[in-house]
């Protein structure tokens, strides 16, 4: 399985428009082809930024279902001329994750993205499978996902709560009960992170 995560930036004042033509453009036949993860905006961070992630089998998968989907109509979404750039990444999944996850899990989720030191990514995958059950008790946890193309030793997690408030009181408790960051594990080079909250037509919401 792989995540491929596409951020798009907008220009100001266009995310109504944004989110009209995403709405018909995804109910024209696109889920039919294969499932959406996530669809997202940013609200602190940069803004004006889209995040939407889409799971697919393999890279050949993926190949293959972008080829069938240029024939629908409506897809590609009619967006170009509102955005100001694109990114796309492919991210291998966590094996701790829960593929399943799906709902009413937020409505706002946080995505922290960490750089480590080569090699260390087994690492943190062996320090979080062993903290990660106690963890996720505490708030929804959206999955992890580490980097294999493009920019390496990349580590991107992502948690949903219910407010800002239960955010800071989660990961204040989880410090002082050094539950969380996971015990053992190596500390990150580089940590940056942005919070999103869903479009209505995102599967988690």
């Amino acid at each position: 399985m792989i995540y491929e995560f596409r951020t798009y930036d907008l220009k100001p004042r266009t995310q109504g428009q944004y989110e009209s033509i995403l709405t018909k453009s995804l109910a024209a036949g696109r889920l039919e082809e294969s499932s959406l993860f996530g669809y997202w905006y940013s609200e602190f961070g940069p803004l004006n930024q889209m995040l939407h992630v889409w799971p697919y089998e393999n890279l050949q998968e993926r190949t293959e279902i972008r080829e069938k989907v240029v024939d629908l109509d409506l897809w590609p979404p009619a967006t170009a001329d509102l955005l100001t750039g694109q990114n796309t990444e492919i991210y291998y999944p966590a094996p701790f994750n829960d593929e399943s996850i799906t709902g009413a899990q937020g409505p706002y989720y946080e995505l922290r993205i960490y750089t480590y030191a080569s090699g260390d990514t087994p690492k943190v995958i062996d320090a979080w499978s062993k903290a990660i059950d106690e963890r996720r008790k505490h708030s929804p946890f959206i999955g992890a996902w580490y980097t294999e193309l493009g920019d390496l030793n990349k580590w991107a997690h992502m948690w949903a709560y219910p407010s800002l408030e239960e955010r800071g009181r989660v990961r204040a408790d989880m410090i002082e009960r050094k539950i969380w960051p996971a015990p053992g594990g190596p500390a990150p080079l580089v940590q940056a992170n942005k919070l999103y909250m869903p479009f209505p037509f995102s599967p988690l919401s």
